[in-house]
């Protein structure tokens, strides 16, 4: 039976179908108004459900806002990928990696969702927390086992060299686009435009000047 003030059309909608229909939503809502002024309120009458229901999954606006950021950890890293999909040669696979990454940090819902926690890192120290290891450290765990891996590099030292590659291809573009300096991408980027949108000339020539020989 649909309970008292609950849209019809949440019936279709059950256990984890509608608390990730609610993560969603919740996000659009996040990106467009910010958290302090989103409410519980808004996200329920988006979500096509009702404020008891979105309660029982959600117990106050910051578990949401924290499970939010698990949903974009989970889409950002299936775009994402791992360097060894982008190219079977090592540097043209980790150039086209570290393009992707910029592509997608300056693609412009990313751009908001990062000024949004760093707005939030005060109040909610966990959630800047958890963004900075749900993208940046994803990403530099990825490139560093793919560094160690082809290179037989020391894990040590795959670290460092992912966390400079990462700093010198993708770093000052993304804070020229967080300063409204460069323009964000609208559309949600695709690999297939990567070219387009990055200047993989310019990582590809940084990217190899900090390898080191050829790969084991």
């Amino acid at each position: 039976m649909r309970q008292e003030g609950e849209p019809r059309r949440t019936r279709q909608r059950r256990g984890e179908e509608l608390r990730r229909h609610i993560l969603l939503t919740a996000k659009d809502v996040f990106l467009e108004t910010g958290y302090e002024r989103a409410s519980m309120d808004t996200v329920a009458s988006r979500a096509e459900t009702s404020k008891r229901t979105l309660y029982a999954h959600f117990e106050n606006k910051d578990t949401l806002f924290l499970a939010v950021l698990d949903l974009v950890r989970e889409l950002y890293l299936r775009r994402l990928g791992t360097p060894g999909a982008y190219a079977e040669e090592p540097a043209e696979a980790v150039t086209r990696f570290c393009g992707r990454f910029l592509q997608l940090m300056v693609w412009e819902a990313q751009v908001r969702t990062c000024r949004l926690t760093i707005t939030e890192a005060e109040r909610l120290p966990g959630s800047s927390s958890t963004y900075f290891d749900a993208i940046f450290g994803s990403t530099y765990e990825r490139l560093s086992t793919y560094l160690a891996e082809r290179y037989a590099m020391d894990p040590a030292d795959s670290a460092v060299l992912a966390e400079d590659l990462l700093a010198r291809t993708v770093l000052p573009r993304l804070f020229r686009t967080l300063l409204n300096v460069d323009e964000a991408i609208k559309d949600m980027p695709e690999e297939t435009s990567l070219a387009e949108d990055v200047d993989l000339g310019a990582i590809r020539r940084l990217v190899s000047t900090a390898l080191p020989g050829p790969p084991a």
